[in-house]
């Protein structure tokens, strides 16, 4: 059976999907891009900025879930710029401490003009 995570301290979705989807003991969350939950609106315009709002949006989600960012598996991670790449590896140790798998690739567009998103599977339960 499969159950849909709804955090109201992470952006309501904007298309047709869920923030997270929960099946089994496994937590699929959908990317979280640098939304501010309450506005809807862009936060940051540097990748610190944004890279910090996605955290904070992605750690929403997982606690909904009864996750935490210990409990991730792997991590896809989109960058507008690879040139970022640096900057956004500080802020994602800071907050992935126990280093799950990972991939991170650069793309040409993110939704909304976003520097980065950050999608995650995790273990619950």
């Amino acid at each position: 059976m499969l159950k849909k995570i709804a955090s109201p301290n992470a952006p309501a979705a904007i298309g047709p999907y869920s923030q997270a989807i929960v099946c089994g003991n496994m937590l699929f969350t959908s990317g979280q891009i640098p939304l501010d939950p309450a506005t809807g609106e862009m936060v940051g315009t540097d990748i610190t900025a944004q890279a910090e709002q996605v955290m904070k949006n992605l750690a929403a989600v997982l606690e909904e879930a009864g996750a935490t960012f210990q409990s991730v598996i792997k991590t896809t991670c989109f960058l507008a710029d690879m040139a970022d790449f640096a900057a956004f590896n500080a802020v994602y140790a800071k907050y992935f401490t126990e280093n799950p798998a990972r991939s991170c690739v650069a793309v040409k567009a993110l939704p909304k003009n976003a520097l980065v998103e950050v999608e995650a599977i995790a273990s619950i339960g």
